[in-house]
């Protein structure tokens, strides 16, 4: 099923998708290619958080349900040097560095609706040479899709005719359980490692072993301990490379019983636990989305690679193809 859901200041159509299948059912809207709602059978509770009118996404979102990009996280001092060439970006966090991708970057545009099914539905976007200063034209396909067992599939590709920089990341906010705050959902995490910030937010260049610290999933432990160790906000290193689909982490809730496995061919996962939420809108449900209201976990390479040789690496090249493929699996 389709709808207009809404319109852009510039009058653009908004189309919103409702897709069934495999117990689950998913809302995904053409502006930001943002996933919208999404239920799962025998479960009440939306299991992200997300707004009923339009209107409120371009004003208040924190990118719930977005597609981040083309270069999702932080960019430190918000420019580059590429093949020696050096290249100024929007500087749209704090004034000086560049986060997701600039101010107007694609999980804050109006995507292309193509083709669609009742499980399964495509969305294109072109982004321009200059665009928020990154280099090349870049043309991006995102699928989404609903597979038997409660998996929303995530499928996105992206080629370019210039090298430029490509890193995309879905950017829900989950909860389990409709509570007011995630902080009591356990994750479990197959990450020896994570990367430390500074004081804005920006890797350090460091890759600090979790064991010994509170940023220590392996086992699993809920959010709380990570969180009130101080910012949680990090991106967790699952690999040196991107590679094959697999298994990563899980997210669940002894409230609900509903569980979320997170598969991904992404070298990383970024965590962020929601500390700075503070929604204005009531929420799909009619709840008020504050501090902790929902966890955000977005597979994707490391943050402010460029800066760091060390990193696995985001740089597209005219010929070759961005792939990103992650899953979102859920059971109760």
């Amino acid at each position: 099923m389709t709808e207009v859901f809404g319109k852009t200041t510039s009058g653009e159509d908004v189309h919103r998708v409702v897709l069934e299948a495999g117990g689950l059912q998913a809302s995904v809207i053409t502006w930001g290619a943002v996933l919208q709602d999404l239920r799962l059978a025998g479960h009440a509770p939306a299991l992200v958080l997300g707004l009923p009118r339009f209107d409120d996404y371009p004003v208040h979102s924190p990118y719930f349900g977005a597609l981040a990009g083309r270069c999702a996280n932080r960019i430190g001092g918000a420019a580059f040097e590429l093949d020696g060439k050096h290249y100024e970006l929007d500087a749209n966090f704090l004034g000086k560095h560049q986060l997701h991708g600039g101010s107007v970057g694609c999980g804050k545009r109006n995507w292309t609706l193509g083709g669609y099914d009742k499980r399964s539905a495509q969305l294109t976007l072109e982004m321009a040479d200059g665009d928020m200063g990154f280099p090349g034209d870049l043309s991006v396909q995102l699928t989404y899709t609903l597979l038997d067992g409660g998996v929303l599939d995530i499928d996105i590709k992206a080629t370019t005719n210039a090298p430029t920089l490509c890193n995309f990341a879905h950017h829900s906010y989950f909860n389990l359980d409709g509570s007011a705050s995630i902080l009591d959902h356990k994750l479990q995490m197959a990450a020896e490692g994570f990367l430390p910030v500074d004081g804005e937010l920006i890797p350090t260049g460091e890759v600090t072993p979790v064991a010994g610290t509170p940023f220590d999933f392996r086992s699993g432990q809920s959010v709380r301990v990570a969180s009130e160790s101080g910012l949680l906000d990090h991106n967790f290193c699952l690999s040196e490379r991107a590679g094959a689909i697999r298994p990563v982490a899980t997210l669940s809730s002894a409230a609900s019983g509903v569980e979320m496995e997170i598969r991904t061919t992404e070298a990383g996962l970024q965590v962020y636990d929601g500390a700075k939420l503070d929604v204005q809108p009531l929420g799909l449900d009619g709840q008020a989305m504050g501090k902790h209201g929902g966890i955000a976990l977005e597979p994707q390479c490391w943050p402010d690679a460029i800066h760091h040789p060390h990193f696995p690496q985001a740089v597209l090249r005219p010929g070759k193809q961005y792939h990103q493929h992650s899953q979102f699996a859920f059971s109760k």
